[in-house]
C-alpha cells in the first residue's frame, strides 16, 4: 500500500529593505551614496537607522545624537530628521511589487514582508529577480530569506545581508542537514526572532548561547521556564511550522497617539492643542478600520531625564456614554481631562490620549435608557476624504493648530519628495 504523498516543504521568504529610511534618503540624495549616514527619531533624539558606513564607525541603534556629534566632525557623519511620510510612501511602492510574487503575503513591518513562494518553480532566479524588481522600480536595495518557517526565514535574512556571497539571497532550505546543523551552531542565540537581551542572558543561564542549542534544548523544560512562546520559537527552528502568515491586518484593539515636545510646555492651551492633535490622528485611524471606542484615556508627563525639575505624570480615563469614532466628541473629553491633570507650576515634555474598548461600528447596541448617539458619519468622513487627497492635517478643526512650540523638532527633514507636489525634485 503506498503511502500518502507528502506536502511540499514551505518555501516562507522574507524581505527586508537594507538600511531602509536612510535607503530612502539616499533615493533622492545620491550625493549621501558612500558617506556615512544616519536617520535620527523624533525631536532628533537618537539613532534610528544607519548606514553600513556609520554602523562601521561604530554608531548603534538607538545611541543619542548628542554623542555622535563628535563623529560629524571627524569623519562627516551626515544626519537626518525622520521623514516618515516618504518613508511609508515608498513602503507602499514595495509591498506593493512583492505581492505580485504570491497571492499570500504579509506585510511585517514598514521595511518587511512574508512572501509564500511554496511550489514556485525556479525559486533562486525568481528570488534574484524579485530583488531586482524592487530595486528597478523604487530604488530600495532589498534581501531575500527563505525557510520552512518564518522564525527561519528571518534567519536566512540574516545570513543574505551579513554575507556578500549570496547576493542577497539565501535559501534555508537548499542546504543539507548538516549544512544546516552547522549554520545553526555559528549563530548566536540572539539573531533569533524574539529573542532580546533579556532572554538571551536566561538562556545562557541553560547553557543555551547558539540557535542550535536553542534548537535542540529539553523541551518540556524551555515551555516549563519560558513559556509556551518560546516553545514555539524552537519548533519554528525545528522546521514546524507554529507561526501563520496574516495575509489580512488585523483591526487594532488599542490606539495610541502621543509625542514627545521639541520644548517645554508649561501652558494649559498649548497642551490642549497638542492633545487636539493627538486625537485628530487617533480618530482618523479609529475611523479607517470603521471601528469606535468606548473608552477614552489622557496623559501628560514632566521630563524624567530633567532631574533638577519637579516630576508629575498624570493619567485619566473615563468611559464614553457611548461608543463613537468622532473627533468632535472626543476633543470634549479630552479637553476636560486636560483640565483636571494640568498644574501650572509643572514643565511638560510629553502628552498623548489611547483610545480602547474598541469595536466594529456595526457591534454596538445601545441601551433603551441611554441617550442615543448623536447623528455622526458624514462631516468625519468628509474630513478623511479632504486630507486624504490634499495630506494629513489640511483640514483641521478650530481646537488644532494655534501653537507651535509643542511641535516636535525636525531640523534635518528632507522634502516629501513623493508625497508633496509643492516638495517635488525639479530635474
Amino acid at each position: 500500500m503506498s503511502s500518502a504523498p507528502q506536502a511540499p516543504v514551505q518555501q516562507l521568504a522574507l524581505v527586508d529593505c537594507n538600511n531602509f529610511y536612510v535607503s530612502c534618503e539616499r533615493l533622492f540624495r545620491p550625493d549621501l551614496r558612500n558617506v556615512p549616514v544616519v536617520v535620527l527619531s523624533n525631536n532628533d533624539g537618537c539613532v534610528v537607522s544607519r548606514s553600513n558606513e556609520a554602523k562601521a564607525l561604530g554608531v548603534r541603534m538607538g545611541q543619542p545624537w548628542f554623542e555622535c556629534k563628535a563623529l560629524v566632525a571627524e569623519h562627516g557623519v551626515f544626519a537626518l530628521s525622520s521623514n516618515y511620510a516618504l518613508y511609508a510612501d515608498l513602503s507602499n511602492r514595495v509591498m506593493q511589487i512583492l505581492s505580485e510574487y504570491s497571492p499570500r503575503s504579509e506585510v511585517y513591518s514598514i521595511d518587511e514582508c512574508f512572501v509564500d513562494l511554496t511550489g514556485t518553480p525556479n525559486l533562486r532566479e525568481v528570488s534574484y529577480a524579485m530583488r531586482q524588481r524592487v530595486m528597478q522600480w523604487t530604488g530600495i536595495p532589498v534581501c531575500v530569506g527563505i525557510g520552512p518557517t518564518k522564525t527561519l526565514a528571518k534567519l536566512a535574512n540574516h545570513v543574505a545581508k551579513k554575507h556578500p556571497r549570496s547576493q542577497g539571497v539565501f535559501n534555508f532550505n537548499a542546504l543539507t542537514e548538516a549544512q544546516k546543523d552547522k549554520l545553526l551552531t555559528q549563530l548566536p542565540v540572539e539573531e533569533v526572532w524574539g529573542v532580546g537581551r533579556k532572554l538571551t542572558k536566561r538562556l545562557a543561564e541553560y547553557n543555551i548561547h547558539t540557535v542550535q542549542d536553542l534548537k535542540t534544548a529539553h523541551t518540556p523544560t524551555l515551555r516549563a521556564d519560558f513559556g509556551v512562546v518560546i516553545e514555539k520559537t524552537q519548533r519554528e527552528l525545528q522546521e514546524i511550522p507554529c507561526v501563520d502568515l496574516q495575509e489580512i491586518t488585523p483591526d487594532k484593539q488599542q490606539i495610541i497617539s502621543s509625542r514627545s515636545f521639541g520644548n517645554m510646555v508649561t501652558e494649559l492651551p498649548v497642551l490642549k492643542d497638542a492633545l487636539s492633535t493627538f486625537v485628530a490622528n487617533a480618530c482618523a485611524k479609529l475611523r479607517a478600520q470603521n471601528s469606535q471606542a468606548a473608552v477614552i484615556q489622557a496623559f501628560l508627563h514632566t521630563n524624567r531625564f530633567r532631574k533638577d525639575l519637579p516630576q508629575y505624570s498624570p493619567s485619566l480615563a473615563v468611559p464614553l456614554p457611548y461608543p463613537t469614532n468622532d473627533s468632535l466628541v472626543i476633543f470634549r473629553w479630552v479637553d476636560a481631562l486636560c483640565e483636571r491633570m494640568y498644574k501650572p507650576e509643572y514643565q511638560y515634555k510629553k502628552a498623548g490620549i489611547v483610545l480602547s474598548d474598541i469595536s466594529p461600528v456595526t457591534h454596538y447596541q445601545g441601551d433603551l435608557l441611554e441617550e442615543p448617539a448623536p447623528a455622526q458619519g458624514t462631516l468625519m468622513q468628509t474630513l478623511d476624504a479632504l486630507n486624504q487627497r490634499f495630506g494629513r492635517g489640511a483640514v483641521k478643526v478650530s481646537t488644532q493648530g494655534a501653537y507651535s512650540g509643542w511641535q516636535m523638532r525636525q531640523e534635518r527633514r528632507s522634502p516629501n519628495y513623493t508625497t508633496d507636489w509643492t516638495e517635488v525634485p525639479v530635474v
